[in-house]
């Protein structure tokens, strides 16, 4: 009951996260406030606020990736979320943990076949490798039926974009549940 519960509650925050993304300039928000997130401090996670930054996430400039939300945030060096997006997951997930960017591709083919641009790779699990990327057709499926093993967690072109301009080599990625 508790799974149906987290996921329902997930499922909402995804949806209001998507809609309001889609909200035309002038409308409910300052032009300012449109952007991003960058002018929010961080507040602590709440349990309630499946958007809210993990606490115990770390500090200073840094990745975060919830495994449990499907959730990455840029997080700038005075501990303010720049930006904050879903994404889809693979098949291999990686531990909990603190990493580092370790390396980058600006346009390479995705194990699954796919071309994808802004890759932002941070470790491997039993020779899989872990990283961020986009697919260039601006699809985030998750991993195919019988797709194997694959460590590609996809975001939006956007949000890769974004991910790329942040997250350069020796950028602290930090993995929570």
């Amino acid at each position: 009951m508790a799974g149906l519960t987290a996921a329902a509650v997930a499922a909402v925050g995804f949806l209001a996260f998507q809609a309001s993304a889609h909200v035309p300039d002038g409308l409910g928000r300052p032009a300012a406030a449109q952007s991003s997130a960058s002018t929010r401090p961080s507040a602590p996670a709440r349990q309630d606020d499946p958007t809210a930054l993990p606490a115990d996430s770390g500090t200073g400039e840094r990745v975060v990736y919830s495994l449990g939300r499907d959730r990455v945030w840029l997080v700038g060096a005075d501990g303010t979320v720049r930006r904050s997006f879903t994404v889809t997951p693979s098949t291999v997930d990686p531990p909990v943990g603190t990493y580092q960017v370790t390396s980058r591709s600006n346009a390479v083919t995705g194990s699954d076949g796919i071309p994808i641009e802004h890759v932002v790779r941070f470790t491997s699990v039993d020779g899989v490798v872990i990283g961020f990327s986009a697919a260039v057709d601006g699809s985030t499926p998750g991993p195919a039926p019988g797709a194997g093993r694959t460590g590609g967690i996809r975001e939006s072109r956007e949000d890769g974009t974004a991910m790329w301009e942040f997250a350069t080599v020796g950028r602290a990625v930090v993995v929570v549940r």
